[in-house]
């Protein structure tokens, strides 16, 4: 069994605003495997990139508070690094992706540059060696012409190839995990399968893992192993793909799959929408975030926050109906998935 890279555990992320604060992450738990894909689903607003920027240390000092919980990198607290200490590991064994690569992109360098910068940083290359590797990453990454595209600057690139520039610039040095959040968004179908394609083939050749953040169930059913689904600054529900996809145990990740357009239904037939909007975090009380949702909520509900219940081994939903106490039609009957 390969051993876990990077742990969350119970992470609390708060903001400070003119209105008071905001807890955008509550709680959050989870592990990374050394060459697994972790997908991170849910609504915006849910959390999904305040947990990823606080792994990577990028969240506002000046409003930004970490109430409670740690994020350990092997045995290290990535919480308690120097800046320096985390500026060596950002780029060199953590990297990230970002979901518009026109604003990740310094519009005044040379993507060639760019990518070189990092290798000299991290990797003590000389400016030589460090350019052969930036033509080896744009080759890698399907960049046609990469010689001469080498001394482009990235307005001169489209779309889909400045987002390949970007997984360049973040697989360089190699890095032990990479964060990639919604990185296929604003991409045509053709290209985000040409990219979610790079990305698997690249962690083959690595055996990098990856947390991919995004809300797009289609891009999880082709590249994760693993899916936590996130609402209102929780994770809801956590198992495998195999376990989310065909027997979930939330609610919540009940609405979302039913909301998925279906090759096998008839034409015409209406997607299932989930009703209401999710939670505002700024008045976000007691009780499970998605009750006021939820077709199935009881009175416990509103007033106590579920608890993680182990449904089956590595597959665990924060739901009252897993409760023990709870009356007893099981949650998959309840839900309609058994």
């Amino acid at each position: 069994m390969k051993e876990n890279i990077l742990t969350v555990d119970n992470l609390h992320v708060s903001f400070k605003t003119q209105t008071g604060k905001v807890t955008a992450v509550r709680g959050v738990n989870f592990e990374l495997k050394k060459g697994e894909t972790l997908a991170i689903v849910g609504e915006s607003g849910s959390g999904k990139s305040v947990t990823a920027k606080s792994i990577m240390r990028l969240l506002p000092k000046h409003n930004t508070e970490i109430s409670k919980g740690d994020i350990l990198y092997g045995e290290k607290s990535l919480l308690s690094l120097s800046a320096k200490e985390i500026t060596d590991i950002r780029g060199s064994e953590i990297s990230m992706v970002f979901q518009d690569p026109m604003t990740s992109l310094n519009p005044t360098m040379k993507v060639g540059k760019q990518i070189m910068e990092g290798l000299q940083r991290h990797q003590n290359m000389t400016k030589a060696q460090a350019r052969d590797r930036a033509l080896e990453m744009l080759k890698l990454v399907g960049i046609p012409k990469a010689e001469q595209r080498l001394d482009n600057y990235p307005h001169q690139f489209s779309g889909g190839m400045r987002q390949r520039v970007v997984i360049a610039l973040a697989l360089a040095c190699n890095p032990k995990v990479l964060i990639a959040d919604e990185p296929t968004t604003a991409l045509d179908v053709t290209i985000q399968a040409q990219i979610l394609d790079l990305m698997k083939d690249l962690q083959q050749k690595t055996d990098t893992a990856i947390i991919l953040i995004t809300h797009d169930l289609g891009v999880v059913a082709n590249m994760a192993d693993r899916v936590a689904v996130m609402y209102g600054g929780k994770i809801v529900e956590q198992g495998t793909l195999d376990q989310i996809f065909y027997n979930p145990q939330h609610p919540y990740t009940l609405g979302l799959l039913k909301s998925m357009p279906k090759l096998n239904e008839d034409k015409g037939q209406p997607l299932l929408p989930i009703a209401g909007s999710p939670p505002t975090l700024a008045t976000l009380g007691e009780g499970c975030a998605f009750a006021a949702r939820c077709p199935h909520t009881m009175k416990v509900c509103h007033s106590y926050t579920p608890q993680d219940t182990e449904v089956e081994q590595g597959h665990t939903a924060a739901c009252w109906l897993q409760d023990v106490r709870t009356p007893k039609a099981s949650p998959g009957e309840v839900l309609g998935v058994n």
